[in-house]
């Protein structure tokens, strides 16, 4: 997702980035299955989330990105991810 893009939907959409996404969006979004992001809420390591109620998750837009660029790496010598 490159800047541009989410500055071309701001520009239209103020709420963009604070759209909440349900469980399969959110694993859709970042490209993983909605077992990973329920292990990772177990087990910690995944992406901020909203506990709606006992069953309800939802993740924001800001938090998916906010994760994945936390995990940008130029080479394999800079360590594993956090």
């Amino acid at each position: 997702m490159t800047f541009q893009h989410i500055s071309d939907n701001l520009s239209r959409d103020p709420d963009y980035l604070d759209r909440l996404f349900s469980e399969n969006e959110a694993a859709s979004f970042l490209g993983y299955s909605i077992r990973a992001l329920q292990n990772w809420r177990v087990r910690g390591g995944g992406p901020k989330f909203i506990r709606v109620s006992s069953r309800s998750i939802r993740y924001r837009r800001r938090d998916l990105i906010e994760w994945a660029e936390a995990r940008l790496q130029s080479n394999t010598s800079e360590g594993a991810a956090a």
